[in-house]
Parts: structure tokens; sequence; C-alpha cells
């Protein structure tokens, strides 16, 4: 397959990208959110001009070699690129195929459980548990995901107390039947990270992610030997060295990359098959409802080591009001705590033309 044009459609918040090969069959994908216009410059500038007109049989073999001649500026917005051309690939491969992604991947349409994830901190936890009981009445979903410490907080909550008061309220108010997760965000030093994974042990909590700096892999470390509770990270991890590393010395007990962050369906793969020779399961972090999510659910239908359940944003447009008018067809509609991957070619997803008239348009190739 040759690659005649590279089409990014972008605003600073959101970006697809529209891949069209010899014979004129097209494909659609998306670079990373946020910072996505800055993104976009990058696809055209570092990762176009590696891909027009050049036979791409092994797209596992084609990034690595953009990423060889773009040696001097490895990094996220490299890869938050590449993940624009690996995903819009995926769906042209899909629609030539006459299958959705992950049949080409090795497993099949169908559903998948969710859990309801929240990006709230400014929300008290007595507003929070009745909007997740709504949620659960409403929508079927049986796990949640809430939020400690503050973003990057250096052991400061968001405000004094919340985590104590949140960690227990939640089980009492949700009960005893549901799987409850929690995201700390890079907030905690291995002591206060350990002290507050106590309180999760004794209030039944199964996930606990990002507890240190990410950045410091020896402090997650140390947490997830102490703690019995599964500790989750990766979502932020692009380099694929690192990622070695740290599945290596078992960092963490559930692995979370961002296909979006990582670099496309392609590299998460090997992200996926390095967790499954360490016997870890693959939990990836998807935080908001553009294609990522969409992404995420063709994955976790296909590899053999996904974990529990797909993450699912619940926060409408008052949170993301970027995410007003994406698609044509919804594609996360949620059935008894349940998200489905449709057996439509491709992603099985249309992107709202007036979105894409409203957004900064640029083409690489098609001459």
């Amino acid at each position: 397959m040759k690659i005649k044009a590279i089409e990014t459609f972008s605003t600073p918040f959101a970006g697809f990208v529209r891949v069209t090969d010899e014979a004129g069959d097209t494909g659609w994908g998306q670079i990373s959110t946020y910072h996505s216009d800055i993104t976009a410059q990058v696809l055209h500038r570092q990762v176009a001009p590696w891909s027009i007109g050049v036979d791409i049989a092994d797209l596992d073999d084609h990034l690595d070699r953009i990423m060889e001649r773009e040696h001097k500026f490895p990094g996220s917005y490299l890869c938050r690129a590449m993940g624009g051309l690996d995903t819009a690939v995926w769906d042209l491969r899909g629609k030539q195929a006459g299958k959705p992604v992950a049949a080409l991947l090795g497993g099949s349409a169908g559903p998948l459980r969710a859990y309801a994830s929240s990006m709230k901190r400014d929300i008290t936890p007595k507003d929070e548990a009745e909007r997740l009981k709504r949620l659960r009445d409403r929508d079927g979903f049986d796990a949640f995901k809430v939020r400690a410490g503050a973003e990057v907080g250096r052991n400061q909550d968001e405000w004094p107390g919340r985590t104590e008061e949140i960690i227990p309220l939640m089980r009492r108010e949700l009960g005893d039947a549901v799987a409850l997760l929690i995201d700390a965000n890079s907030c905690y030093s291995p002591a206060r990270a350990i002290e507050v994974g106590r309180m999760l042990e004794d209030s039944g909590y199964s996930h606990y992610e990002e507890p240190c700096p990410y950045w410091e892999m020896e402090q997650t470390k140390e947490v997830c030997d102490t703690l019995s509770i599964d500790v989750s990270g990766g979502e932020q991890d692009w380099d694929l060295t690192h990622w070695r590393r740290m599945i290596e010395m078992r960092a963490v007990d559930i692995v979370q990359p961002d296909i979006c962050y990582l670099g496309g369906i392609s590299r998460t793969l090997r992200v996926a098959r390095m967790a499954e020779a360490a016997g870890l399961p693959v939990t990836p972090h998807c935080a908001n409802l553009s294609m990522v999510t969409l992404f995420t659910m063709h994955l976790l239908r296909a590899i053999p080591n996904a974990g529990k359940y797909l993450e699912f944003s619940i926060e409408g447009l008052d949170y993301y009001p970027w995410q007003q008018g994406l698609f044509r067809n919804d594609p996360y509609a949620i059935v008894d705590g349940q998200a489905t991957v449709t057996d439509e070619p491709g992603w099985g997803v249309e992107i709202e033309p007036e979105w894409l008239a409203r957004s900064a348009y640029q083409i690489s190739g098609a001459d």
C-alpha cells in the first residue's frame, strides 16, 4: 500500500486524519487530543515526508523508520502525530477488507464491560456518589473510578480531607457488588501513596492508578511491592524502551497505555505483547469520547490479556465542550454497563462534516 495524501482537520483540542492510497481508498484516524493543532504540524513536517509515496507493507517497521529518521526529535509530540497515521491506516485496511479493525487484530465485534470513569476533583464526595448511583441505575455500570489527591499534587489533596472522605463513602453508597477504582494522577510520595493504599484496601478497592509521579518508576514499584491492591500506570508513557523496563521490573500490576499518546494501535500491540509475556493485564487509558475510546474498544476485543473493563468517561459537554458534534453516528451507547464494537468495517464511525468544515485543514501529498 502506498499513501498518496495525508490530510488533517484540527482544533486545539482534537484532530482527525484522513489518508488516501493510490487506489483512492481512504481511512480515518486521530492524532491525540490536546494541542492537536500543534500535533498536526508535527505530522505534516515530521511524519508525512517519510510516508507519502512509500510502500507501507509492514506498518510496525514503517513507524520505526519514522522514529529513526526523526531521531533528533524523539518524544510525545512525534508519537501523537504517528498515531494519527497509524489509526487511519488501520481504518483503511478494515474498509478494504470489509471487517472491523478488531477482526483484523485477531478478535471480533461484540460487547465490553465498561467502568464509569469520573474526571472530576472539584466535586464533593457526596455529589460524586449521587451521580454515580444515577449512572448505575440508568446505564447498568457495575464498576466506577473516582479521583484521589490533587493532580501532580505533591501530596496535597484537592481540599483537606477529601480523599479520606471519598474512599469509604463510595463503598458505603455504591455497595459491595460494584468494583471501585481510583486515580491519584501522580500525586503522592511513596509513603503517602502507601498510606492512601491501606485505606483503599480497607474499603475493598481493586485498582490504584498512578499513585506516584509517573516518571519516578522506582517510587511506583515501591508502592506496588508493598500493597495488595493492584497498582496501575503507564498512560503518559510513549517510549517503548521505558515500557520494556517498566514491565520487566514489574513496577505495576496493570499496564495502561494510551493508544493516542503511544503512537497508535501498532505500537500499543507491542506493549500488550510485552505485558502478556510477563503475565500482566492491559487496561488502556482512554479518558474522553474522541476516537481514542473507540480504538481501545477494538484493541480490547482482540488481545488475549485484556483487562477487566474498558475505561469510559462519564463527563459531558460541561467538562469537555470540545466533544460536541464530533461524529454523525454515536459509537458509544452503553447498555447494561457495556459498550459494543460493531461489525461495521474499519472503526465503524463517520466524522461529522460540519465539524470538519470548522476545523483547520492541511494536506500533504496528492500532487
